[in-house]
């Protein structure tokens, strides 16, 4: 089955090739956000955002709101460990810090 995992931009790692790094559930990963940088956008425009990652690609972009709720059924489902976020409540991630990392 293919899953996309939503995830919050929190730096860009190289400019030049379209990488940044994402946090998904507490865990960072490099990914190229190519699909997501467009209509006049830097890299650096994405940070802060939330996206839809599928195997090291942002597929999209989505509103935080969106990312919760994803994340809370991915953690109800098992797909997801999301520390110690209890089924049901937000992220910590989407819980508290827009302007900080997650």
């Amino acid at each position: 089955m293919c899953l996309g995992v939503p995830g919050r931009i929190v730096a860009i790692s190289d400019r030049e090739n379209a990488l940044g790094v994402v946090e998904i559930a507490g865990v960072r990963r490099e990914v190229n956000l190519i699909c997501v940088i467009g209509d006049g956008r830097s890299a650096d425009d994405c940070i802060g955002e939330w996206v839809l990652v599928h195997v090291g690609f942002a597929m999209s972009r989505l509103d935080e709101a969106e990312a919760a709720a994803t994340l809370r059924l991915l953690a109800e489902l098992g797909e997801i460990e999301t520390g110690s976020t209890e089924a049901g409540s937000a992220p910590p991630s989407a819980a508290g810090a827009a302007g900080s990392g997650p």
